[in-house]
């Protein structure tokens, strides 16, 4: 990323709740939605938003069948949490020849 500005971050995975699940899920298969609520520890009205926001950007999926929702990265969630673990990776260590003033 040349000429790095803060406004290129993902807002989408930028949320501490969702950048919370996104990490976990790049963790596991699956996980529950009581397991990430209690791993969170946020309320079930604060991660059910933050899910919901994530599943209709299709970084996730939410399996009801069981009874029990599951849900699972996707792999345009994995690209995006890549991308923006490489925007901070930018922020954090940014390229010594551009960042030197003229």
């Amino acid at each position: 990323m040349s000429d790095w500005d803060y406004r290129q971050v993902d807002p989408l995975v930028h949320s501490p709740i969702r950048l919370a699940v996104l990490s976990l899920l790049t963790t596991t298969d699956e996980a529950e939605f009581t397991w990430l609520r209690d791993t969170i520890r946020t309320t079930d009205g604060n991660l059910s938003t933050h899910l919901t926001r994530l599943v209709d950007a299709e970084f996730i999926t939410a399996d009801r069948s069981t009874g029990i929702t599951r849900y699972r990265l996707t792999r345009a969630g994995r690209a995006g949490f890549a991308r923006y673990v490489e925007q901070l990776e930018t922020l954090l260590h940014p390229d010594p020849i551009r960042s030197e003033s003229p």
